[in-house]
């Protein structure tokens, strides 16, 4: 059966992360100039995670792609993103990144705001796939949330956060309601956990990409 997509638009969609995400748009700029220095020609390129097609709709005008591969396991998402890209040179697949099964296949994956919704057991499944998926010298690039080292330094953040948020537009019960969602409906571990992790999947290189409030971008080579 054909399920019907939720009535809202890509640009809703995005506006709302705005709303929540100190500094969003940046994250798909420093995404870019990283491809493009390890990849400067054409790219076979896996967005996990893909929601309504953000990554793709900013590779697609500054990237050469040979392949672009919108990845999402929620069907209403992909729906959106085919009805955004279907007359680009892209594929679209309904697929949880737990599911991924294919090896040396792409040059780039990403994976944005996409693990820290994991537990630890699928965090490390997640991490295998894509490294597994990749070809040699492929770059892996994800943004998440982390959890801050102490318990202080947690709640001075979630407050910075949650007076971002009310600043953006957010009611008080909007932003205390995603600030209660910390720890319980995601599940954020120290930079210091998430880099181990994907040294332990094999990347031969691993680095922060990017850092600010409660959001970090890491990267790392096959």
């Amino acid at each position: 059966m054909d399920h019907a997509v939720p009535a809202f638009s890509s640009a809703e969609y995005d506006r709302k992360i705005k709303q929540t995400l100190p500094h969003y748009e940046q994250f798909y700029e420093e995404v870019i100039e990283l491809v493009k220095v390890f990849h400067p020609d054409a790219v076979s390129w896996l967005d996990i995670g893909c929601g309504t097609g953000k990554m793709g709709s900013v590779a697609f005008k500054k990237v050469a792609l040979k392949r672009f591969v919108f990845c999402d396991s929620s069907e209403e998402m992909i729906k959106i993103a085919k009805r955004r890209f279907g007359h680009y040179h892209a594929e679209f697949s309904v697929q949880n990144v737990l599911e991924l099964d294919c090896s040396d296949e792409f040059d780039v994956i990403t994976a944005i705001q996409i693990n820290h919704y994991l537990h630890m057991d699928e965090r490390k499944i997640a991490l295998q796939k894509c490294y597994e998926a990749l070809r040699d010298h492929g770059l892996f690039i994800s943004f998440e949330n982390f959890a801050p080292f102490t318990d202080l330094g947690a709640s001075a953040y979630l407050k910075k956060w949650k007076r971002y948020q009310l600043q953006s537009g957010k009611s008080p019960e909007e932003c205390q309601s995603h600030i209660d969602r910390y720890g319980k409906n995601y599940f954020p571990i120290s930079i210091t956990r998430n880099l181990d992790l994907m040294r332990n999947c094999g990347f031969k290189a691993v680095e922060i990409l990017w850092l600010s409030n409660m959001q970090v971008g890491l990267w790392g080579i096959k």
